[in-house]
């Protein structure tokens, strides 16, 4: 999926979860930038095109290992214990973003090293993802309004 609607599916989860947070003002960016991470494997993601991610993209390769819920989970867990407050944020963002790629054709390895695919039919960028990223537009106003009012 697009970065687009990446952040748009992790602005409605930071603003579901904010409520129920203690620390909000390091929850909501950590739940954006987590949502970009998964893609620092990829020389043409927005992330990904930065030289300092050169090397990982030499070694992993894209929707592998770090497309994973094993990946996630490792790190959550060594955030959990050294920064617990950056866990659930970061491990929201990334995991939905797993979540999403897994409905589109390339798919991901959920539970690497096993190399079952989870993969849908949804094309990056297709109509299907147009229309997800707008609908989650308008979830994502709804609930911004619910916070405010």
């Amino acid at each position: 999926m697009l970065k687009r609607t990446h952040l748009a599916v992790a602005f409605a989860n930071a603003f579901y979860f904010l409520p129920y947070v203690n620390s909000k003002l390091i929850f909501f960016p950590v739940v954006l930038l987590s949502t970009l991470l998964p893609d620092v494997d990829n020389a043409f993601s927005s992330v990904g095109r930065h030289k300092i991610f050169r090397p990982l993209q030499w070694i992993f390769t894209h929707r592998g290992v770090i497309h994973s819920y094993t990946f996630a989970i490792v790190l959550s867990v060594l955030l959990a214990f050294y920064y617990p407050v950056l866990a659930f944020p970061f491990f929201l963002g990334y995991s939905f973003h797993l979540f999403l790629d897994a409905f589109t054709v390339q798919g991901i390895m959920p539970f690497w090293p096993l190399r079952k695919r989870a993969e849908g039919s949804i094309t990056t960028g297709g109509r299907v993802e147009n229309a997800i990223f707008f609908v989650m537009l308008i979830v994502d106003v709804a609930l911004l309004a619910k916070l405010l009012f």
